[in-house]
């Protein structure tokens, strides 16, 4: 992750990628199925689908809690706003047309694998983050790096139990 200055207002994105010796059907049961993430996560505890949603469709919605050291525990509605089997899953959190974030999981067919990337941008909507730095304005750049950094390494356990779960 390379930049430097970066404000909320500017929607940072962070971005993981990793290959994995399954098809990208495989990998898409894993990615696509919402209530297993919890157990790849230290932050996220629990997922559940809303409205009657069972399964990754365009519109469907889920409720997510999480807990982290510095902002305690919450819970936010997503939307599925990208749901293309074995190519692409994606999220809005909280209002899809002014996101808190959104997050993206892409599958690319590769050397008879799949190359998985795991993408998020913050904003432009407010979240949690944006109570911090409220607080504590002059130091914005630091809070979003140190976020975006906690992100990057989220992601990228994700993506090892995901490509560990893919691959057994």
């Amino acid at each position: 992750m390379e930049w430097t200055g970066a404000v909320y207002a500017d929607r940072p994105t962070v971005e993981v990628t990793t290959r994995i010796a399954a098809t990208p059907e495989r990998v898409w049961q894993l990615v696509s199925d919402v209530e297993l993430m919890p157990g790849m996560s230290s932050e996220l505890q629990s997922v559940a689908w809303l409205d009657g949603a069972t399964g990754p469709a365009v519109g469907a919605r889920f409720v997510g809690r999480s807990r982290h050291d510095s902002f305690g525990e919450w819970a936010t509605t997503s939307t599925i706003v990208e749901a293309e089997p074995e190519r692409v899953f994606a999220w809005a959190v909280e209002d899809p047309a002014r996101p808190s974030a959104v997050w993206r999981f892409r599958l690319e067919p590769k050397d008879g694998g799949t190359e998985l990337t795991q993408w998020m941008q913050m904003g432009p909507g407010r979240s949690g983050l944006s109570y911090a730095i409220d607080a504590m304005p002059e130091k914005e750049q630091k809070i979003v790096f140190v976020r975006m950094r906690e992100f990057e390494r989220n992601m990228t356990v994700t993506l090892e139990h995901i490509k560990n779960l893919a691959e057994a």
